[in-house]
């Protein structure tokens, strides 16, 4: 179904406290924001990037390596598929922590891989800003609650930033036009009979913002109570409230997971969920009024939205809801959304039930993903173990960072980070496997070929080989990506890694130069060919190293999307390139001072 923005039952607006917009901004940095819109990753030419150098040609070119893409054609562009897909927005009521990271890596990775691959591509990320929790953190630092979380947001975009995420658009639910989303998904649910008045009382956490039914908790020897399921105090709390028809959804809700097996993801959290909406539903609260930092309700500003029905919003917001013609409605539904696996009950159950409820399509995928432990251990102040992701990318890069988070640990299960563990995978996988071997292949081509990409020659069974091999990555990527599989994507270029590698090794190119210079020229224009695609591959998730490899072979802007993968986008010889440069360099252990 398409989504129309059409005016709902009601007439709505919606008052918020008032914030400005926030569109991520462009980086003037070309090798840091590879891959950003419009599918083209990176520097260059009419995109206000620096062109690559001219090539020398040397005659005409073999058809394997030939060029053919025409890339000054006037022909209509065709309409790019879209692809939209979010993260979780994160509660600012504290610092960043390694979880926060995690998610917005691995979301980034999914845009960019998509722009690569030809789609026009939202992808919002933000924080989400209401609630007592907040109200409360703001009162301890005396303050207000908008000034509080206008310190406490920015540090949680300055973290995407740091590590450097494309992201499409940062969403503040304090802004005015989520306010006005979030009222008139509420009206459109109203209207449909499933808001109304009643007395709720329940155990009430405060962390959790939600009510715990009895069974749901634990009694201490201090006659204190805490969820059994997240372990936070909770107090018994009586209120009237509105409260959503949830109970009335429990059938739809079953019927759209097996009718739609994929709308949750890994499995293991569709049949988590599946299991709970088959015990039975109750119906749900959805206002209060024990505070007042909160998304009003249309019509009885003594009520504010429960967090969930406003968080949730941020959602369609981000698409341009309720204005019909915003340009963004186009990424409705949404193709993705990604959150921790302790947050998809209101991302699978409560979600779409407010979206049946308001007659708005459904998302097309939920996806939960592990948690990222320390040395096994679940992360805790208390233990001294929560890591701060800006200190990471201070001490071991961007990028690596990015890479260890991205290939250590299955998306969708849990995985465990050490100083140890991310140090091997630097070492290991970046500066040994492919630092090595483009620092190896280029100094030969600066030392032995002009500094300019080799004529190739005739090439041999070796060389073609191993090009198969290359060029059967994208479509093996594309399968991958499909599962959200990110860690096998990597694993997948990491083993032609290591073929060329042992290319590379086999056919002694440094032997040749004296008896073979030809078939030298032959294995270094293939073991160069073989680095194009690997920077072209590994632009969704090491961006600024990836951007610096394709600089270092001069590989135009417009030649950096999958669809430039094989012949069609080869090395020019005679194309000259810059000088030799690490690309990963070794991680060194600081030496300590003897005393």
């Amino acid at each position: 179904a398409s989504l129309v923005f059409a005016p709902g039952p009601c007439p709505r607006r919606h008052r918020r406290a008032g914030t400005m917009t926030h569109v991520r901004r462009r980086s003037t940095t070309a090798a840091s924001r590879t891959g950003r819109r419009r599918g083209s990753a990176g520097l260059a030419g009419r995109d206000g990037c620096v062109p690559a150098p001219v090539a020398r040609q040397r005659g005409q070119l073999p058809a394997l390596i030939r060029n053919t893409t025409d890339v000054t054609s006037n022909a209509p562009a065709p309409l790019k598929k879209t692809f939209g897909l979010s993260t979780a927005i994160s509660y600012p009521n504290g610092a960043p922590h390694i979880g926060h990271a995690y998610e917005v890596i691995a979301a980034d990775a999914i845009a960019r891989f998509h722009r690569l691959d030809g789609y026009d591509v939202l992808f919002s990320t933000g924080t989400d800003e209401h609630g007592l929790k907040i109200q409360q953190a703001a009162t301890r630092a005396g303050t207000t609650p908008r000034a509080y979380v206008d310190g406490t947001a920015a540090r949680f975009q300055a973290m995407a930033d740091r590590l450097d995420c494309a992201y499409d658009r940062f969403i503040r639910t304090t802004e005015p036009g989520h306010s006005a989303a979030a009222q008139e998904i509420w009206r459109r649910m109203e209207a449909n009979g499933d808001i109304y008045l009643d007395k709720y009382a329940g155990w009430y956490s405060v962390r959790d913002e939600a009510y715990y039914d009895e069974a749901e908790t634990r009694l201490l020897e201090d006659g204190s109570r805490r969820s059994l399921a997240t372990d936070t105090p909770v107090v018994w709390m009586e209120e009237e409230n509105f409260l959503f028809r949830l109970s009335a959804y429990q059938d739809r809700l079953l019927q759209l997971y097996a009718d739609q097996p994929d709308f949750i993801g890994p499995d293991t959290r569709r049949n988590e969920v599946a299991s709970f909406v088959r015990s039975g539903l109750k119906d749900l609260s959805v206002s209060r009024t024990n505070f007042d930092w909160g998304v009003p309700v249309p019509g009885h500003p003594s009520h504010v939205m429960y967090v969930w029905v406003d968080a949730l919003t941020n959602y369609l917001t981000v698409t341009g809801f309720p204005d019909g013609s915003d340009p963004r409605k186009k990424f409705w539904p949404m193709d993705l959304h990604i959150i921790g696996k302790d947050i998809v009950r209101f991302h699978a159950v409560y979600w779409p039930a407010f979206l049946m409820s308001a007659g708005l399509p459904l998302p097309k995928r939920v996806f939960g993903h592990g948690f990222l432990l320390s040395k096994g251990e679940k992360m805790s102040k208390s233990l001294g173990n929560v890591l701060d992701p800006f200190e990471l990318a201070d001490t071991y890069g961007v990028d690596p960072v990015r890479y260890f988070v991205l290939r250590e640990v299955p998306f969708g299960g849990d995985g465990s980070y050490s100083h140890e563990a991310i140090i091997g995978r630097i070492n290991a996988d970046l500066a040994n496997d492919l630092g090595n071997l483009a620092q190896r292949s280029l100094s030969m081509v600066a030392k032995n070929c002009d500094g300019a990409v080799p004529d190739p020659g005739s090439l041999d069974e070796a060389d073609r080989a191993l090009l198969a091999q290359v060029d059967a990555l994208p479509e093996r990527a594309r399968t991958l990506m499909g599962d959200l599989a990110l860690h096998s994507i990597l694993a997948e270029i990491w083993a032609v890694v290591a073929e060329a590698n042992r290319y590379f090794a086999a056919q002694e190119p440094w032997r040749l130069r004296k008896s073979d210079p030809a078939r030298m020229n032959a294995v270094l224009y293939t073991t160069l060919e073989a680095l194009r695609v690997f920077g072209i591959l590994t632009q969704p998730f090491v961006p600024g190293a990836a951007a610096k490899l394709l600089d270092l072979l001069a590989v135009p802007a417009d030649r950096r999307s999958l669809a430039a993968v094989g012949e069609g986008g080869r090395l020019v010889p005679g194309t000259a390139l810059a000088a030799p440069a690490p690309i990963f360099p070794r991680f060194e252990r600081p030496e300590t001072p003897s005393a």
